[in-house]
């Protein structure tokens, strides 16, 4: 289970950060204007389970949505995750389709 608590959003680095176990997950991003890129996704091998993988990444894009920013998936696993949740397909600005 993500602990919505220790997700970090670093912005020195560039990514949001979820520390379980000594394991660190994260998304790397590219933020210009009202919009972040979400470029990489990185989760070790120990940690990497579909339902860590679809917790994390509703946990990054809930906190993207409280700060009302678009999203633009540009790493094509975050993009099928934006695919299968038509909740977050909104976030998506306009003209932009995945």
């Amino acid at each position: 289970m993500v602990d919505v608590e220790e997700l970090i959003d670093n912005d020195f680095l560039r990514q949001y950060e979820l520390k379980i176990d000594n394991h660190l997950a994260k998304i790397e991003y590219s933020l210009q204007e009202r919009k972040i890129f979400l470029t990489k996704l990185v989760i070790p091998n120990e940690i990497n389970n579909d339902s860590f993988k679809k917790e994390f990444l509703a946990a990054v894009f809930d906190q993207i949505e409280e700060r009302n920013l678009s999203i633009v998936p540009t790493s094509p696993e975050i993009a099928r995750f934006v695919r299968s949740n038509r909740k977050y397909k909104r976030m998506l600005p306009v003209g932009v389709r995945i």
